[in-house]
Protein backbone atom coordinates (compact mmCIF):
# COMPACT_ATOMS: atom_id res chain seq x y z
CA UNK A 1 0.00 0.00 0.00
CA UNK A 2 1.06 3.32 -1.21
CA UNK A 3 0.00 6.35 0.67
CA UNK A 4 1.08 9.84 -0.75
CA UNK A 5 0.86 13.07 1.64
CA UNK A 6 0.35 16.83 0.83
CA UNK A 7 1.59 18.13 3.23
CA UNK A 8 -0.47 21.66 4.74
CA UNK A 9 -0.77 24.47 1.77
CA UNK A 10 0.97 21.78 -1.06
CA UNK A 11 -1.61 19.95 -3.82
CA UNK A 12 -5.18 20.20 -2.36
CA UNK A 13 -4.86 19.63 1.10
CA UNK A 14 -5.98 22.22 3.19
CA UNK A 15 -3.76 25.23 4.23
CA UNK A 16 -4.40 26.42 7.44
CA UNK A 17 -3.35 29.60 9.30
CA UNK A 18 -0.42 28.98 11.67
CA UNK A 19 3.04 27.81 11.60
CA UNK A 20 4.69 26.00 8.21
CA UNK A 21 7.43 24.92 10.34
CA UNK A 22 9.54 21.77 10.71
CA UNK A 23 7.85 20.99 13.97
CA UNK A 24 4.35 21.18 12.44
CA UNK A 25 5.02 19.09 9.51
CA UNK A 26 6.45 16.23 11.68
CA UNK A 27 3.33 16.39 13.82
CA UNK A 28 1.16 16.24 10.83
CA UNK A 29 3.07 13.30 8.97
CA UNK A 30 2.95 11.44 13.02
CA UNK A 31 -1.00 12.46 12.56
CA UNK A 32 -1.53 10.90 9.57
CA UNK A 33 0.51 7.38 10.58
CA UNK A 34 -1.29 7.01 13.36
CA UNK A 35 -5.02 8.24 12.02
CA UNK A 36 -4.90 5.55 9.14
CA UNK A 37 -3.30 2.79 11.19
CA UNK A 38 -0.20 2.41 9.19
CA UNK A 39 2.21 -0.45 11.15
CA UNK A 40 5.59 0.97 11.06
CA UNK A 41 5.44 2.35 7.79
CA UNK A 42 8.78 3.58 5.18
CA UNK A 43 8.30 7.09 5.00
CA UNK A 44 9.60 8.93 1.98
CA UNK A 45 10.29 12.56 1.47
CA UNK A 46 11.20 14.44 -1.05
CA UNK A 47 13.71 17.95 -0.47
CA UNK A 48 12.33 19.54 2.81
CA UNK A 49 10.29 16.43 2.94
CA UNK A 50 13.16 14.26 2.94
CA UNK A 51 13.94 16.54 6.34
CA UNK A 52 10.51 15.87 7.52
CA UNK A 53 10.63 12.28 7.50
CA UNK A 54 14.46 12.37 8.77
CA UNK A 55 13.43 14.09 12.24
CA UNK A 56 10.06 12.01 12.70
CA UNK A 57 12.49 8.69 12.21
CA UNK A 58 15.00 10.23 14.88
CA UNK A 59 12.13 11.75 16.98
CA UNK A 60 9.94 9.22 16.91
CA UNK A 61 11.94 5.82 16.08
CA UNK A 62 9.35 3.37 16.77
CA UNK A 63 6.79 5.65 14.50
CA UNK A 64 8.40 3.60 11.29
CA UNK A 65 10.57 0.86 10.12
CA UNK A 66 12.58 3.03 7.33
CA UNK A 67 12.78 6.47 5.50
CA UNK A 68 14.39 7.61 2.44
CA UNK A 69 15.13 10.90 1.67
CA UNK A 70 14.84 12.00 -1.99
CA UNK A 71 17.57 15.01 -2.36
CA UNK A 72 16.86 15.81 0.75
CA UNK A 73 17.51 15.18 4.88
CA UNK A 74 21.07 15.87 4.62
CA UNK A 75 21.49 19.67 2.87
CA UNK A 76 22.29 22.17 5.55
CA UNK A 77 21.45 25.57 3.85
CA UNK A 78 23.46 27.32 6.57
CA UNK A 79 26.42 25.97 5.39
CA UNK A 80 25.94 27.26 1.69
CA UNK A 81 24.71 30.27 2.91
CA UNK A 82 26.29 32.40 5.96
CA UNK A 83 23.14 34.00 6.65
CA UNK A 84 19.28 33.72 6.06
CA UNK A 85 19.12 37.26 4.34
CA UNK A 86 21.51 35.19 1.90
CA UNK A 87 20.03 32.27 2.04
CA UNK A 88 16.76 34.41 1.52
CA UNK A 89 18.02 36.39 -1.32
CA UNK A 90 19.36 33.00 -3.02
CA UNK A 91 16.25 30.88 -2.40
CA UNK A 92 12.81 33.36 -2.57
CA UNK A 93 11.37 31.61 -5.30
CA UNK A 94 10.26 33.48 -8.77
CA UNK A 95 6.40 35.16 -8.45
CA UNK A 96 4.51 33.40 -11.41
CA UNK A 97 1.16 34.08 -9.98
CA UNK A 98 -0.57 36.29 -12.59
CA UNK A 99 0.55 34.39 -15.65
CA UNK A 100 -1.73 32.45 -18.18
CA UNK A 101 -1.45 28.80 -17.69
CA UNK A 102 -0.30 28.26 -20.77
CA UNK A 103 2.83 30.84 -20.22
CA UNK A 104 3.67 29.22 -17.14
CA UNK A 105 3.88 25.79 -18.79
CA UNK A 106 5.90 27.28 -21.50
CA UNK A 107 8.50 28.67 -18.59
CA UNK A 108 8.72 25.44 -17.12
CA UNK A 109 9.43 23.16 -20.54
CA UNK A 110 12.06 25.67 -21.20
CA UNK A 111 13.61 25.56 -17.97
CA UNK A 112 14.09 21.77 -17.46
CA UNK A 113 13.41 20.61 -21.53
CA UNK A 114 14.08 16.48 -20.19
CA UNK A 115 11.32 16.30 -18.08
CA UNK A 116 8.21 13.75 -19.14
CA UNK A 117 4.76 15.08 -19.47
CA UNK A 118 3.48 13.82 -16.24
CA UNK A 119 6.31 15.70 -14.27
CA UNK A 120 4.89 18.84 -16.25
CA UNK A 121 1.28 18.37 -15.35
CA UNK A 122 2.42 17.67 -11.19
CA UNK A 123 4.16 21.35 -11.45
CA UNK A 124 0.87 23.22 -12.61
CA UNK A 125 -0.98 21.35 -10.01
CA UNK A 126 1.31 23.20 -7.38
CA UNK A 127 -1.00 26.32 -8.60
CA UNK A 128 -4.81 26.86 -9.10
CA UNK A 129 -6.07 28.90 -12.15
CA UNK A 130 -8.38 31.88 -10.81
CA UNK A 131 -11.59 33.00 -12.49
CA UNK A 132 -9.56 35.37 -14.67
CA UNK A 133 -7.71 32.39 -16.58
CA UNK A 134 -4.32 33.51 -14.64
CA UNK A 135 -2.59 31.38 -11.90
CA UNK A 136 -1.58 31.38 -8.43
CA UNK A 137 0.65 29.01 -6.78
CA UNK A 138 -1.31 26.82 -4.33
CA UNK A 139 1.13 27.80 -1.26
CA UNK A 140 1.53 31.40 -0.42
CA UNK A 141 4.76 33.08 -0.48
CA UNK A 142 4.71 33.63 2.62
CA UNK A 143 3.85 30.28 3.66
CA UNK A 144 6.55 28.79 1.09
CA UNK A 145 9.12 31.45 2.97
CA UNK A 146 8.32 29.97 6.62
CA UNK A 147 9.68 26.56 5.04
CA UNK A 148 12.42 27.94 3.20
CA UNK A 149 13.56 29.28 6.96
CA UNK A 150 12.79 25.57 8.97
CA UNK A 151 15.24 24.25 6.23
CA UNK A 152 17.89 26.45 7.21
CA UNK A 153 17.58 26.41 10.78
CA UNK A 154 17.50 22.56 10.59
CA UNK A 155 20.82 20.59 11.12
CA UNK A 156 20.13 16.72 10.15
CA UNK A 157 23.89 16.14 10.63
CA UNK A 158 23.12 16.02 14.22
CA UNK A 159 20.28 13.51 13.95
CA UNK A 160 22.18 10.50 12.27
CA UNK A 161 24.87 9.47 14.75
CA UNK A 162 21.77 8.41 16.94
CA UNK A 163 19.45 7.44 14.16
CA UNK A 164 17.62 4.30 15.23
CA UNK A 165 15.99 3.75 11.63
CA UNK A 166 17.52 2.15 8.43
CA UNK A 167 18.29 5.15 6.22
CA UNK A 168 18.16 5.29 2.44
CA UNK A 169 19.57 8.35 0.76
CA UNK A 170 18.86 9.32 -3.06
CA UNK A 171 20.55 11.96 -4.27
CA UNK A 172 20.70 13.89 -7.53
CA UNK A 173 23.67 15.48 -9.25
CA UNK A 174 22.54 18.14 -11.22
CA UNK A 175 26.02 19.39 -12.40
CA UNK A 176 26.03 22.14 -10.19
CA UNK A 177 29.72 21.27 -9.01
CA UNK A 178 29.41 23.45 -5.74
CA UNK A 179 26.06 21.97 -4.67
CA UNK A 180 26.90 18.80 -5.56
CA UNK A 181 30.44 18.90 -3.36
CA UNK A 182 28.15 20.28 -0.42
CA UNK A 183 26.05 17.23 -0.68
CA UNK A 184 28.53 14.60 -1.23
CA UNK A 185 30.27 16.25 2.16
CA UNK A 186 26.56 15.81 3.78
CA UNK A 187 26.44 12.10 2.59
CA UNK A 188 29.96 11.35 3.57
CA UNK A 189 29.40 12.50 7.39
CA UNK A 190 25.85 11.12 7.47
CA UNK A 191 27.42 7.71 6.19
CA UNK A 192 30.43 8.15 8.58
CA UNK A 193 27.95 8.30 11.38
CA UNK A 194 24.46 6.83 10.99
CA UNK A 195 24.22 3.05 12.17
CA UNK A 196 22.18 2.07 8.94
CA UNK A 197 22.33 4.40 5.73
CA UNK A 198 22.91 3.64 2.13
CA UNK A 199 23.06 6.11 -0.54
CA UNK A 200 22.81 6.58 -4.18
CA UNK A 201 23.37 9.54 -6.65
CA UNK A 202 21.36 9.97 -9.92
CA UNK A 203 23.42 12.01 -12.83
CA UNK A 204 22.91 13.72 -14.90
CA UNK A 205 19.46 14.52 -12.18
CA UNK A 206 17.21 17.45 -11.34
CA UNK A 207 16.25 17.92 -7.53
CA UNK A 208 13.04 16.65 -8.59
CA UNK A 209 14.56 13.81 -9.20
CA UNK A 210 11.62 11.75 -8.78
CA UNK A 211 9.69 13.29 -10.99
CA UNK A 212 12.62 13.22 -13.60
CA UNK A 213 13.02 9.31 -13.21
CA UNK A 214 9.93 8.03 -10.95
CA UNK A 215 10.27 4.44 -12.48
CA UNK A 216 13.76 4.15 -11.52
CA UNK A 217 13.67 5.81 -8.01
CA UNK A 218 10.46 3.72 -7.54
CA UNK A 219 12.46 0.77 -8.50
CA UNK A 220 15.51 1.43 -6.00
CA UNK A 221 13.01 1.77 -3.38
CA UNK A 222 11.32 -1.34 -4.06
CA UNK A 223 14.33 -3.10 -4.35
CA UNK A 224 15.65 -1.87 -1.34
CA UNK A 225 12.65 -2.93 0.25
CA UNK A 226 12.41 -5.90 -0.70
CA UNK A 227 16.14 -6.65 -0.09
CA UNK A 228 15.16 -6.27 4.06
CA UNK A 229 17.58 -3.37 4.56
CA UNK A 230 14.75 -1.50 6.04
CA UNK A 231 14.08 -4.46 8.24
Amino acid sequence: TVVALDQRGHGRSDAPEGDYDLDTAVADLAALVGLLGLDRPILVGQSWGGNVVLELAWRRPETARGVACVDGGIIELAEWFPSWEACLAALTPPRLDGLELGELEARMRAASPDLPDRAIAAGLANFRVRDDGRVEPRLARPRHLQILRSLWEHRPSTRFPTLATPALLILADSGDRARTAAKRRAEALARASAPRLRSRWFAPAHHDVHAQFPGRVASLLDETAREGFFA
